[in-house]
């Protein structure tokens, strides 16, 4: 085994392999940014070295530092992660040029599958199922809209150089594709330096199932089963779990193998996910290799009982697979929840700021909190939004999703937006808990997910009112506690200070009237009170509430039709000519955060009179990007 390795990564994958490595004594090398000079990462390791500016390309995408820091300090490996440079190959190739392990697959085998177009051909040469689509090197867009004519919409844009949802895009008309083209296009651009596109046939109600693979230098492989990753938003997962709803045994095994042959016919060696599309019919479709270890992979460990990067770590210094096909048995059900920054109400939009609050549920046999931040930590524009991913286990899907609602009402992050309302929401809704999932499945219940159905709201309410009551009570006992006054109106006996019977109340984005105090019980509820308002969680769900002030007659000053920018981030264009006319719900600029663009558009017919930042700019949230002149009718 190794004695000392380089993490070429941060957060949350760093911290999880130093954990790996502390229990098989391997020494650690952390690297970091300015932005990352107190991470937990960089405390955690044995070791750590300075690589540059907070910006990934300044840093964590510098190979010269990265194997500089790994010859400085003595480490004889490079364990490269997720993300940045997983699936480099010259990264890989650099590494084996100064006499570095790299803990992954060959080069070639990462440049096999790094271009999708050309792991497409590799595929159907080895017999593998592929979907409908355009993989050719010819980018013509007339071309490529021919090719989505010809096969039928809907149909789906994938960069070829791609990964995480970065650079592609639905369309579902002829009429659309030249502007998703385009911005999938920049997308892919920003994020890979290479615009190249794939077009595929868009299946309709498919499930995105994954099956683990692993091969060693001896030429073993297995497959650890499968992950089914369908519940995804912008194309990222959001929920995995393992294994599969409803897969059959003569499935699984049929999909493994086929992840085997994929594996076996680039000659690999290490942690790799062989990704599916499963149609409703049973049949499966390649459709991308990640030669990596995944985000996802804790699901896979708590049925397995297997530890991942231990075996990368194993098959790395040139030892078999730990386990034979035979050897590998499922136990129980599996979850993995994404806890990010970010505001679901408006787009996902990633958030930003200080962690001024971090309260992960206890991590016991049935509960693991993979994260790499502590509370006062940061999550900046400069890296992905994630904050932890809470992974649940039980002895069957039922009680597994059980644990995963009841875990997350009991995390508690304060001092940014994030998702765990949307989480437990998509854990309680119907369909979810029934199994039925596909890919589209947060377009199709959305209402149910953000509980904006009238139905849902009328349950809330007498809910929404007791936590009120119960808040208000709380708060008086604190006040009486503190007050030394004894005819301070906290003592008063007469219910001062609490609301009136009938109040109005915001469910959901919904004002609703109480109505009178019911005695709805809360004993099944948790309510988790911020400054500006609380959140409820609920066996039927999660709502966000707060009471409504009374309107006091007072105008709200107009903001004067200038657009700001909703989250920190860099401009990348300027989609519209100063004084053109522009119709409402054209864009107008297009910004970039976290590796995902968003488009500022316009809120009504008009013109741009002056934009206020210029491409590669960076901005802060809330500041005005331009001015906009709305045309009077």
């Amino acid at each position: 085994m190794f004695t000392k390795i380089l993490i070429a990564n941060r957060g949350e994958i760093a911290c999880r392999i130093i954990k790996t490595a502390r229990a098989l004594n391997v020494a650690t090398v952390a690297v970091y940014s300015d932005a990352d000079c107190d991470a937990l990462h960089v405390q955690m390791a044995d070791e750590a070295v300075y690589i540059g500016s907070s910006p990934a390309n300044e840093s964590y995408l510098v190979i010269d530092k990265l194997i500089q820091a790994a010859l400085d300090s003595g480490a004889q490996a490079i364990h490269p992660g997720y993300g940045f440079l997983s699936e480099n190959a010259e990264f890989c190739r650099q590494c084996s040029a100064h006499n570095l392990v790299f803990v992954g697959p060959p080069s070639e085998a990462i440049l096999a599958m790094g271009s999708k177009s050309a792991a497409k051909t590799i595929m159907a040469d080895a017999g593998v199922p592929l979907v409908p689509g355009y993989h050719g090197n010819d980018q013509n867009s007339d071309l490529l809209k021919r090719a989505a004519n010809d096969m039928g919409y809907p149909v789906l844009l994938k960069a070829a150089a791609g990964g995480g949802g970065k650079g592609m895009r639905a369309v579902y008309s002829e009429d659309e594709f030249d502007a998703a083209l385009d911005a999938a296009k920049r997308e892919a651009q920003n994020s890979f330096n290479d615009d190249i596109m794939l077009v595929e046939k868009y299946l309709l109600k498919p499930r995105h199932v994954e099956i683990q693979v692993f091969c060693d230098s001896h030429k073993n492989a297995v497959y650890l089963f499968e992950r089914d990753c369908s519940l995804q938003r912008r194309h990222q997962k959001v929920i995995e779990e393992a294994p599969a709803p409803g897969m059959s045994a003569a499935l699984r095994q049929q999909m493994g193998e086929a992840a085997i042959k994929a594996a076996q016919a680039i000659n690999y060696e290490g942690a790799g996910t062989v990704e599916f599309l499963l149609d409703t019919q049973g049949e499966f479709f390649f459709m991308e290799m990640n030669t990596r270890l995944q985000v996802e992979h804790p699901v896979t460990e708590m049925i397995s009982g297997q530890d991942l990067v231990e075996w990368q770590l194993l098959v790395a210094v040139g030892k078999p697979l730990p386990c034979t096909q035979g050897q590998l048995q499922i136990n129980g059900h599996a979850f993995e929840a994404r806890i990010y920054a970010e505001n679901p109400d408006h787009d996902f939009l990633p958030a930003t700021g200080r962690l001024n609050l971090l309260q992960p549920p206890a991590e016991t046999d049935h509960i693991r909190v993979d994260s790499g931040v502590v509370e006062g930590d940061s999550v900046s524009i400069y890296y992905d939004p994630m904050i932890a991913k809470l992974v649940v286990w039980d002895t069957d899907r039922k009680r597994a999703l059980k644990r995963l609602t009841q875990a997350l009402a009991q995390y508690r992050i304060g001092g940014l937006k994030t998702n765990i309302g949307f989480l437990y929401n998509l854990a309680t809704s119907q369909a979810f808990g029934a199994g039925d999932v596909d890919t589209g499945y947060i377009e199709q219940h959305w209402d149910e997910i953000f509980r904006q159905r009238e139905q849902d709201v009328g349950y809330a309410t007498p809910l929404a009112a007791a936590a009120i009551q119960h808040l208000r009570g709380q708060q008086a006992l604190a006040q009486a506690k503190v007050s030394r006054d004894p005819n301070s109106p906290w003592h008063a006996r007469d219910n001062w200070g609490l609301p009136k019977p009938s109040y109005a109340i915001e469910i959901q984005g919904t004002t609703v009237n109480s109505g009178a105090d019911s005695g709805t019980s809360l004993a099944d509820s948790t309510i988790v009170a911020d400054d500006t308002g609380f959140d409820l969680f609920t066996p039927q769900g999660f709502f966000r509430c707060c009471e409504v002030m009374p309107d006091l007659g007072l105008d709200d000053e107009l903001a004067g039709g200038n657009l700001t920018a909703p989250m920190n981030g860099t401009v990348v264009t300027l989609l519209s000519e100063l004084g053109a006319t522009v119709a409402k719900g054209d864009t107008l600029l297009v910004m970039e955060a976290m590796k995902m663009e968003h488009c500022i558009i316009a809120p009504a017919d008009g013109q741009v009179a002056e934009f206020y930042f210029q491409p590669g700019d960076l901005v802060d949230g809330g500041e005005e990007l331009l001015a906009f002149e709305a045309d009077q009718k």
